[in-house]
């Protein structure tokens, strides 16, 4: 199939090398055009503004947005509304809230333009081993854009899961959980590196290890093993942890739900924390154990 792909960070580019890989027709654009430039070298076929990108695909029409959430999108699907055709298809693969996919679906509508909401896992190992892929959207829809979606990921990788929304729905799930997942990680290794054993354990093998049966084996230990085997005990990163946001969206959709999620709202609110030195609600803490019993505090630097 013929596609065009919107956006070529990390996740963006590799994705498009795949599709070519796979022998479909990619038309690449990007902000910055030495990205373009470098997919073009690679097979694609470039263009350096909406418009191009617009012309140069053949009817009908389909749009691949990889693009950080927020207001960046909607810019471009104002100028994708003038630009398509009536059936024509725009997919947003990005990290997108689903509420933003009903908006943009009705927007998209007035002009007969379908929209596809795709939640996308694999980050930069995708290219190799394929993308986790979460369809959200019109069936037909789904099933004419089938052949992108099995070269992209792998055996058994995508999923249709049911109408507007839903795919990024279960992309944000998905993220929910890696965030407790990771959290639960760091918070054993932490355990271990504070005892007298710790001191002795190679943490690369010891994750090998567990990856070898154990009920915890998954591909984040397999991603510890590699990160563990370069930096023994971590010395060359902070701990300062970023959150895409998705994150955040299933702690809020567990309040809308009345649904009990502690470990993800947990993890999440360590992430806050991991960006805070010298914390004030921690120097509250310290204040108070002082005042009602007296315990010593370590003075301010």
């Amino acid at each position: 199939m013929q596609l065009g792909m919107v956006g070529l960070g990390r996740m963006g580019m590799n994705m498009a090398r795949r599709l070519i890989k796979g022998g479909h027709q990619v038309v690449a654009y990007n902000r910055t055009p030495t990205k373009t430039d470098e997919i073009v070298r690679q097979g694609a076929k470039g263009a350096y503004s909406i418009s191009e990108l617009a012309k140069k695909l053949e009817e009908r029409r389909v749009v691949w947005l990889m693009l950080p959430a927020g207001k960046v999108v909607d810019e471009h699907l104002e100028q994708l509304k003038t630009l398509l055709s009536p059936d024509d298809i725009v997919i947003d693969g990005g990290n997108t809230y689903y509420k933003d996919d009903i908006r943009r679906t009705t927007m998209l509508a007035e002009n007969k333009i379908h929209y596809m909401d795709i939640g996308v896992s694999g980050g930069i190992w995708g290219l190799k081993n394929g993308y986790c892929t979460m369809v959200g959207g019109e069936r037909q829809i789904y099933e004419y854009l089938e052949p992108i979606f099995k070269t992209l990921a792998p055996t058994d990788g995508y999923l249709y899961c049911g109408p507007t929304g839903s795919g990024h729905f279960v992309k944000m799930v998905h993220n929910g959980i890696e965030y407790g997942m990771m959290e639960a990680y760091g918070e054993g290794f932490a355990i271990l590196e504070g005892s007298v054993y710790g001191k002795e354990l190679d943490y690369s093998e010891l994750a090998r290890l567990w990856n070898q049966g154990s009920v915890i084996r998954s591909w984040l230990l397999e991603l510890l093993e590699s990160a563990f085997a370069k930096d023994s005990r971590l010395r060359d990163i902070s701990g300062y942890v970023e959150d895409s946001g998705e994150g955040r969206w299933t702690v809020q959709q567990a309040v809308e739900s009345d649904v009990s999620a502690p470990v993800i709202a947990l993890s999440l609110f360590r992430r806050f924390e991991s960006r805070q030195k010298d914390a004030f609600g921690d120097r509250v803490l310290a204040a108070l154990r002082r005042e009602f019993g007296g315990h010593t505090v370590r003075s301010g630097e």
